[in-house]
């Protein structure tokens, strides 16, 4: 059996290599990447590594031949551009014969109002109508995502927020690389769809528990989403990022992200690390 993990020098695909390097013999796995010259380290563990573009589908062809099991990690930038990638990777896959896809997607995808969905629930519907078996990895929110709020409470900011009293279902990289990482290799994962979320909490209960790690009071600061949007400008974050920063908390306040289930429970045997444990990981990395 041969799989192979696109993104793979991505954060995420990182994670998902390395965590199937400690199960799988590495003549099993093979890798798809824009730029090879990036996945050298790879390549000299024993990695195969072959050149794949989505936005040439020419390459994928060769990239994805030969391959029984595929992991599609969604790509990143605006939404447009996202489908029409998922969209040549899935046709490559059908085009060569994969046997089975599994797809990193967002939590609630058929269903979400949030404004990153879309693509997703394009995508999905895409794979489904290949015929090919699939299994859908919903994932909810990564808590290396507030890196940079993080960032700004160590130098001494409070935890600002316009996402009101939304909840989000925080989990670590780790634990969705790990849980594609089983879905991957393992088997009776045909044709299902894997809601991938820690324990629901708001912005408030995250700030508290960051301020437990960091044995200080972190004061939070809801805001509206124009004074978000200004204070993260003063912040140093570029313009064209704004509004994708914004509708994030919107998407947050409306309850985009406030899936729970117990499928990192089903899949890993355990469920998402919590906070207490993520968040020491993350400020650790930045000291």
């Amino acid at each position: 059996m041969k799989m192979l993990v696109t993104g793979a020098t991505g954060k995420l695909g990182t994670k998902v290599v390395e965590t199937l390097l400690k199960t799988v013999p590495v003549d099993q796995l093979a890798v798809s990447v824009r730029n090879p010259e990036k996945a050298e380290g790879l390549q000299a563990r024993g990695v195969e590594v072959r050149q794949g573009d989505f936005d040439h589908p020419e390459t994928l062809d060769s990239s994805f031949s030969g391959i029984d099991r595929l992991l599609i990690i969604s790509t990143d930038g605006e939404n447009e551009t996202r489908t029409k990638q998922h969209a040549n990777a899935v046709a490559a896959a059908e085009r060569v014969g994969v046997n089975f896809i599994a797809y990193t997607s967002i939590v609630n995808a058929n269903e979400s109002e949030n404004f990153l969905a879309s693509t997703h629930k394009v995508t999905e519907e895409t794979i489904i109508k290949t015929g090919i078996p699939y299994s859908f990895l919903r994932n909810n929110w990564y808590m290396e995502n507030e890196t940079s709020s993080i960032q700004g409470v160590l130098a001494g900011a409070p935890w600002v927020t316009s996402a009101g009293s939304g909840k989000v279902g925080w989990a670590l990289q780790q634990d969705y690389a790990e849980a594609a990482a089983t879905v991957l290799t393992g088997t009776g994962h045909e044709n299902t769809t894997y809601e991938l979320s820690g324990k629901l909490l708001t912005q408030e209960e995250f700030a508290s528990a960051l301020g437990t790690v960091l044995g200080k009071e972190v004061p939070v600061q809801q805001v509206s989403d124009t004074a978000y949007a200004d204070i993260m400008k003063d912040a140093g974050v570029p313009d064209f990022l704004l509004p994708f920063l914004v509708d994030i908390q919107k998407s947050i306040r409306a309850g985009s992200l406030s899936i729970e289930s117990n499928d990192f429970e089903k899949l890993l045997g355990r469920p998402a690390s919590p906070l207490s444990e993520g968040l020491p990981q993350i400020v650790k990395g930045l000291s």
